[in-house]
This record gives C-alpha cells, sequence and structure tokens, in this order.
C-alpha cells in the first residue's frame, strides 16, 4: 500500500510539474539547433571567405553568406550574450574598434574581432587575406563556445531576462545600425532576432497570445522601407515596449545595473543607481540627502571657503555653470575642462572626461584635491565640519554619535549627487505613454538621432550616454577630434590629450589620445556649451561639426578617430528636427522641485 502511495505521489508530483513548467526541454532543442545553425553557418562563412582569397567566390557571394550568418547568430544571440556576454563582446560579435586589455598592469591594445568586424572589413572593401583570416578566427572561437552551449542546463527565468536584453539591445544597438557598421542590415537581421525570439517562446509557451504581437512586429521590420525611413518610435512604442513589458511579468530582483523589474526601457527606474556608487540603498535616506545637499551648497569645502559644488554646477543652469571651463580657485585661472552637467551623472562606470575616476565618491575626491578646484583634503574639511555644531547635529541624525569622518561625508554627498536623476522630459512622457502628443519635429527628430544620423550609435538610449547596453556597466569614451575653435578659417585639433593623460598607467596608449567621455544628451538644450572644450556655443554647431565627420572630416590627422569621417548629408529641416528632438529631452521637473 504505502508503495503504491508513493507511486501515486510521485506521479502527481510529475504531473503537477508538468502543469505549472513549461516544456523548457523543447524550447531547449530548438536553441541548441539554432546555435548549431549559426556554428554550420561559420563554418560556410569561413569556406567561402578563403575562396574569396583565392578569386574563387564573388564579393556578392561573401556579402549573403555573411549575412547569412549573421541572420543564424541574431536567432540566438539573446540567449548567446546572456550566458558568455564578456566572450560574445571579445570574440563573436564585439564592436570594430581597437580595444585594451591590462598585462600586468600594462595596457595591451587588442585587435577587434567577430561578426561586427567582418561586416565593416566586407562593406569597406579589406583586404581578402584580413577577411578570410577574421572569419576563420570566428569559426575558431564559436566552437569553442558552442561545445559549452550544448551542455548547459537552461533556466527559464534566465530566459526571460536574456529576452528582456535582447529587446533592448535591439533598440538601442541593432536599429541603431552599431551592429551592422557596414551593410545597414539592421532591420532584417532584427527580424530574424525576434523570429528566434518567438519561435522559442511559442515552444515554452505553446497558444500564447503574445505570438500575435511578434508576429505584427516582425511584420513591421519586413516592410518594403529603407533604413532611414524606418519609424523607430512607433516600433518603440507599439512592439519593443510592450514585449518588454510582457516578458518582465516573472522577474526576480537583483543588484544589477540594469533593473530587471523596470517596466519600460524609458521607466525611471531602468537602472538601479545604487550599482553605481558605493553607497548601498538601504543606507540612503531623506535626511541624509538633505545633509549632503546642504554640503554641496557649501563653499566650506573649498580652502578659501569661496567655491561650492554648486560653483560649478548650479541647478539654474541644469548643474552646469555656462562657461567653456569652469571658474577654478585661483582668480582668472579656469580649470581644464568644461563643467559636465550632474543630471544622471551617476549612471556611468568612470567619471570626468578623461575617466580618471571610478565612482561618485572618487569623482569627489578628485575636485577636493585638485590645486585648480577646492585645493583642499578631507582632514581640513572634517575639521571645519566638526567645528560647526550644525554640522555635528546632522552627522548625528544621519550616522548616530560617532566622529565625522571621511566615509559619512561621501555618503552624505552621494546621496544627493544621485538624487538627482532627471528622466522625466515630454519625449519620456510620451514613449511611456503619460502624455498623448509629442510634435512631429520632435518625432522625426528621433529618428533622425536613432538612424540617419548616427547619434544613438554612440549616445546609447535610455540614457542617451555613453553607457553602453544591453547590461549598462561599461562608459565608452570616443575620439572625435574636437577642434580648438570651430570659427577659425585655420582648423586645429584642440591640444587637449584626454583619456591618454588621465594618469592611470594601464591605459597610456595612443588609441586613448584624444579620447573623451561620451556624455549624456540628456538636457543638453540647457547646458551650452559642448565638449570638453566648451569651445562650440550652441546645438547647431555642435550638429555641423558631425554632419562634417568631425576633425578628420575638417581636414585634419585624427589619429585612429573613432567618428566616421564621411558626411552624414543632413538637410537644414532635419538638422532642426534633431535639435527639436533633444530639446524634447529637457526635464524642468527636476529643476523646479530639487530634491
Amino acid at each position: 500500500m504505502k508503495i503504491v502511495l508513493l507511486f501515486f505521489s510521485v506521479a502527481i508530483l510529475c504531473f503537477a510539474q508538468l502543469a505549472f513548467h513549461p516544456p523548457v526541454n523543447r524550447a531547449g532543442e530548438l536553441a541548441i539547433s539554432y546555435a548549431e545553425a549559426f556554428g554550420k553557418a561559420t563554418l560556410i562563412l569561413e569556406e567561402v571567405s578563403s575562396a574569396y582569397k583565392f578569386n574563387k567566390a564573388s564579393l556578392d557571394t561573401l556579402k549573403a553568406t555573411l549575412s547569412n550568418t549573421r541572420k543564424a547568430y541574431k536567432k540566438i544571440e539573446f540567449l548567446l550574450a546572456y550566458y558568455y556576454p564578456e566572450y560574445t563582446e571579445e570574440h563573436i560579435n564585439g564592436a570594430p574598434v581597437l580595444r585594451l586589455e591590462r598585462n600586468d598592469s600594462r595596457a595591451v591594445v587588442m585587435e577587434p574581432q567577430g561578426l561586427q568586424v567582418l561586416d565593416e572589413l566586407i562593406s569597406t572593401g579589406e583586404t581578402p587575406v584580413k577577411i578570410a583570416s577574421t572569419a576563420q578566427q570566428l569559426k575558431i572561437h564559436y566552437s569553442v563556445l558552442l561545445a559549452d552551449f550544448r551542455t548547459r542546463t537552461f533556466n527559464e527565468r534566465d530566459w526571460y531576462s536574456a529576452i528582456r536584453l535582447q529587446l533592448v539591445r535591439i533598440f538601442a544597438m541593432g536599429i541603431t545600425g552599431f551592429d551592422t557598421p557596414g551593410s545597414l542590415n539592421a532591420l532584417e537581421e532584427t527580424s530574424s532576432s525576434l523570429t528566434g525570439i518567438r519561435n522559442i517562446t511559442e515552444a515554452i509557451r505553446p497558444g500564447d497570445e503574445i505570438m500575435l504581437l511578434l508576429d505584427s512586429a516582425i511584420a513591421y521590420l519586413q516592410q518594403p522601407v529603407s533604413f532611414n525611413d524606418f519609424n523607430r518610435l512607433i516600433f518603440l512604442k507599439q512592439y519593443i515596449n510592450p514585449l518588454y513589458t510582457y516578458y518582465g511579468t516573472d522577474a526576480i530582483s537583483d543588484n544589477n545595473a540594469w533593473n530587471n523589474q523596470s517596466k519600460n526601457i524609458f521607466s525611471e527606474d531602468f537602472l538601479n543607481p545604487y550599482y553605481y556608487t558605493e553607497l548601498r540603498k538601504d543606507d540612503d535616506n531623506k535626511t541624509l540627502r538633505l545633509l549632503g545637499k546642504k554640503l554641496f551648497y557649501d563653499p566650506v569645502l573649498s580652502s578659501n571657503h569661496q567655491l561650492s559644488c554648486a560653483s560649478c554646477h548650479n541647478p539654474s543652469m541644469a548643474f552646469t555653470d555656462g562657461q567653456p571651463r569652469s571658474s577654478g580657485i585661483v582668480k582668472d585661472r579656469p580649470v581644464q575642462r568644461n563643467a559636465p552637467t550632474l543630471l544622471n551623472a551617476v549612471y556611468a562606470d568612470r567619471y570626468f572626461y578623461d575617466l580618471r575616476a571610478f565612482s561618485l565618491e572618487q569623482q569627489a575626491e578628485h575636485v577636493i584635491f585638485n590645486q585648480q578646484e577646492f585645493n583642499t583634503a578631507y582632514e581640513e574639511i572634517i575639521k571645519r565640519l566638526e567645528g560647526n555644531k550644525q554640522y555635528k547635529q546632522l552627522f548625528r541624525q544621519c550616522f548616530g554619535k560617532k566622529a565625522i569622518t571621511r566615509d559619512h561625508f561621501s555618503k552624505a554627498l552621494s546621496s544627493y549627487v544621485l538624487s538627482l536623476r532627471s528622466f522625466n522630459s515630454p519625449f519620456d512622457q510620451y514613449v511611456r505613454g503619460e502624455s498623448a502628443t509629442l510634435d512631429t519635429l520632435v518625432q522625426q527628430g528621433f529618428n533622425l538621432f536613432m538612424g540617419k544620423a548616427g547619434c544613438g550609435t554612440c549616445h546609447f538610449a535610455p540614457t542617451f550616454a555613453g553607457l553602453v547596453p544591453p547590461l549598462y556597466i561599461e562608459s565608452e569614451s570616443e575620439i572625435l577630434g574636437v577642434l580648438q575653435n570651430p570659427d577659425a578659417r585655420q582648423k586645429k585639433a584642440d591640444p587637449d590629450n584626454g583619456r591618454l593623460d588621465n594618469q592611470l598607467y594601464s591605459e597610456m596608449t595612443w588609441i586613448n589620445e584624444k579620447s573623451f567621455k561620451t556624455t549624456t544628451v540628456r538636457n543638453a538644450a540647457l547646458t551650452a556649451p559642448y565638449f570638453h572644450n566648451g569651445a562650440y556655443k550652441t546645438l547647431e554647431q555642435v550638429i555641423d561639426f558631425y554632419d562634417h565627420g568631425g576633425g578628420t572630416g575638417a581636414g585634419l590627422h585624427i589619429k585612429n578617430q573613432t567618428l566616421p569621417a564621411d558626411s552624414l548629408h543632413l538637410t537644414t529641416t532635419e538638422k532642426q528636427a534633431l535639435i527639436a528632438f533633444i530639446g524634447a529631452l529637457s526635464d524642468t521637473t527636476i529643476l523646479a522641485h530639487i530634491p
């Protein structure tokens, strides 16, 4: 009798597991078949590229083979990039730019590898030998990844997170052309990516109503429209965001930069600000923030009692100062660079234009010790705060009856700067469905920004900064060839070496010469002048600079310029539309109600 009961108990348990846990095995088999199909595609690509090297295959055949290989990858990209993010970035589909690796604290320059590199090499007519060797590298590296992928134990909840990240990747990198730098086959590849997601979702949840939305999204991508004319705003509102919301139903909480419990790519909580700072969420509160605010506006932090954080980051100027280069502690001697906005400044893994600081706390530290800025030290600041009854009381409210410490000071200041988050612009409200209308020129500007103008390939949505999607844990820097004076007849590159001179030994290499952090475009209509040197007075000047291909486009020799030197051929109306869109990213609510 006990054996019979045990049998029925096991049977009921198994039935319950079948009833409440979708058939992941079938989905897993499909995922492995897609992964193996990509593996076969890399073999064919290697063969064709080798034939091309010996004039036995045409360029058109090579392009078609690469297209098929990339589409095969896109069907399974969401899982490969989720389980092997660093490996896929380094060997399978990384950006076609030189990168750094540390070797005993030294900087080693590494050649890029993978599908994006091949897309650019083949489209720009690189030598057949280079193309063939890159295709061979891809085949070899992917064979290693595929062997491990075949042995994985799959988890449905992981897959939903992977799909959500892929939706972000599609929107922020796919349809912008970032992922297809040479061919611009973004729409075709995005269709392939959603097809893979659709088929695997159907294997997990047969007959689910989400299939209708996925089919509609794929059909929208397959309409006869060019890369430049594709309406990315409609695609975002009608397909990407609803899909992103759907796959978040079973999201679990974690402490990553990307908040997988967010409901919308443009939600105010899409990113977790506490990931980027030493301050933890459980330690933050309103009292600490108010203390940080008082410190932010107090000139007691500077050696001459005349400069405060707000001297260079004035809330009435969207937390900038309106100067080409900020005033320093020595009269008539400005600091080295322009003051960027502090709105959304927390969303970065590196700080300052030259990326020399690794946290908000380090950023403040650099200002405190800099002889041109506060020219003071923690010991002196803490002594002043200890001698002030009001500060002593405020610190006790936050930290108890303890002496004021450097850590306490840093936490308070970070709490305030972290609170300066700005995701409530007219554009944000529209894409979240909180407002029904958006000016037609703004809509055109957004589509240009994310498409033809190429802005979105460096200023990634939704921060519109250089924080790289979909994980948002790395801040990019770019070499643009910014001019010393854009109004001068004789064009000269600005002499500032940027990241090359950031005093970090592991980054002292030629590929960082004149490389500067990609700052946010949010609130940019309020933060003139522009670039690290503040030499560009208007957004019109900035857009003209990009339109003409940066410093190289102006006829200068800029070593390793990462901005394409070709003209964008923007019309006057298109430039006006871009400026209108940037204006729609202004969040006056944060400025009217400073936390």
